[in-house]
């Protein structure tokens, strides 16, 4: 198969590889609001210094709040939170209303349920077609909950039975 089945075929395909949730939130600094989004391209870049990065699409109206913000917090998503990663998926002002969630040392906002959180500063940003990638720092985290991870496959939030 090639891509001239376009972008269709292309979800088609990568849509079959599962991938886990995170949300990414910052606190506006020019009003004080909370701003987030979901992402399931996070991963580990490296260790040593922490680095981790995830992506997010040009289009994106949250992302330019939650970058002037200086840090960031990103949790991940356990299977209970797909309402949460719905809410924080969709378009809108306040996506935290009805969420609960605590801050990170520093202030961040980090989904209260989550499996792990990380508050990290953006350490660079490349643009990739119709997406940026977004590389941080990670400066504070904390495993805080077990469980099975919220995953996304298939163009949905689920989870895996063992």
């Amino acid at each position: 198969m090639t891509l001239d089945g376009g972008t269709r075929c292309l979800r088609n395909v990568l849509g079959r590889f599962a991938t886990g949730v995170v949300a990414v939130a910052a606190t506006d600094p020019a009003d004080g609001t909370r701003a987030g989004l979901v992402a399931n391209s996070f991963c580990s870049v490296s260790l040593e210094p922490a680095l981790v990065s995830f992506c997010v699409a040009h289009t994106s109206s949250s992302w330019p709040r939650i970058r002037a913000a200086g840090l960031l917090g990103i949790s991940i998503l356990g299977a209970g939170q797909k309402e949460a990663a719905n809410r924080l998926a969709a378009s809108g002002t306040d996506k935290f209303r009805g969420l609960p969630w605590t801050r990170s040392p520093d202030g961040t906002p980090v989904l209260e349920g989550s499996l792990a959180w990380l508050e990290c500063s953006v350490e660079a940003e490349h643009p990739a077609g119709d997406h940026t990638i977004v590389v941080t720092r990670v400066r504070a985290l904390d495993a805080t909950a077990d469980g099975e991870p919220l995953l996304f496959y298939r163009g949905a939030f689920g989870g895996f039975s063992r």
